[in-house]
């Protein structure tokens, strides 16, 4: 079945259902994206058209169809240690300044994590720190990936990637120091990075409470896809779980000036991260 059109009725009725399931704000040009990406779920569901699938999910009643949906709506672009600045800026002046009081912990929250690459990559330049730091940050450290797709958390969670999804932003000596070769063209992050790092499902608008407190939260690239209201919620959500003197990476396109007056912007070296006012 091909529909390369999808009524404006059945368009604005998905655009409500998406910003109020998770918040993803489609603008009033995106009937294109929203069919392509659709149209496989209706013979995977076994609807005769688009439009009568997405009047059973106006219902409500499907549970899986709404999280297959969700997660094809998802953008899930994601790569090793991607735009490289906040991971340089982690290494080589976040992590020094923390290691000199000494935590007991350290507690790193990846929002979108996606397929598990971000989570990783901060427990690669862990890895690194210590290594180049003997004694350094000897306390239990732990990075909660968390995205609201179970299908991308369940990839995350295995810890394995295919050659092309190696390929994006890995450099060959961190591909040899933390992965190991499965055989069969893919390669799985060894187990002393996946000991760090755990997953689970959570939908930004939901509470973040039972997460815990964290020290560093990483939220790049998420906030353009909400509206300036869930912006502030996000944003104000996240300063209830941030330590004092706490860590947000956002995108670069992104900032809270203008929803959330809890961060002061910290300009180091390597590039801006925001710092919950104490």
């Amino acid at each position: 079945m091909t529909q390369t059109v999808l009524p404006a009725k059945d368009y604005d009725a998905f655009r409500n259902f998406l910003e109020s399931a998770c918040g993803i704000v489609l603008g009033d040009n995106k009937h294109y994206l929203v069919t392509s990406r659709l149209n496989r779920l209706t013979s995977e569901f076994s609807f005769a058209s688009l439009s009568d699938m997405l009047d059973a999910l106006q219902t409500g009643r499907d549970k899986q169809l709404s999280e297959r949906v969700i997660d094809a709506m998802t953008t899930n672009e994601t790569s090793w240690f991607r735009d490289g600045y906040p991971f340089e800026m982690l290494k080589k002046s976040i992590l020094p300044e923390l290691a000199k009081k000494r935590p007991r912990s350290l507690r790193v929250w990846s929002a979108a994590s996606s397929t598990g690459q971000e989570a990783y990559s901060i427990s690669m330049i862990i890895s690194e720190f210590q290594k180049e730091n003997p004694g350094a940050l000897t306390g239990r450290v732990e990075i909660v990936g968390t995205d609201i797709s179970s299908t991308v958390v369940k990839q995350a969670r295995t810890g394995k990637y295919d050659e092309l999804s190696m390929a994006r932003g890995l450099s060959a000596d961190r591909k040899q120091k933390f992965f190991t070769d499965n055989g069969d063209g893919g390669w799985t992050v060894n187990a002393d990075i996946r000991a760090r790092c755990r997953f689970t499902e959570l939908n930004l608008l939901n509470k973040y409470v039972l997460l815990g407190k964290f020290d560093i939260i990483f939220c790049r690239n998420v906030l353009i896809y909400f509206s300036s209201e869930m912006k502030t919620d996000i944003l104000t959500r996240m300063v209830q779980v941030l330590n004092p003197g706490g860590l947000l990476f956002l995108g670069g396109s992104e900032s809270p000036t203008g929803y959330c007056r809890d961060f002061e912007m910290a300009r180091l070296p390597e590039g801006v991260v925001y710092r919950l006012k104490e």
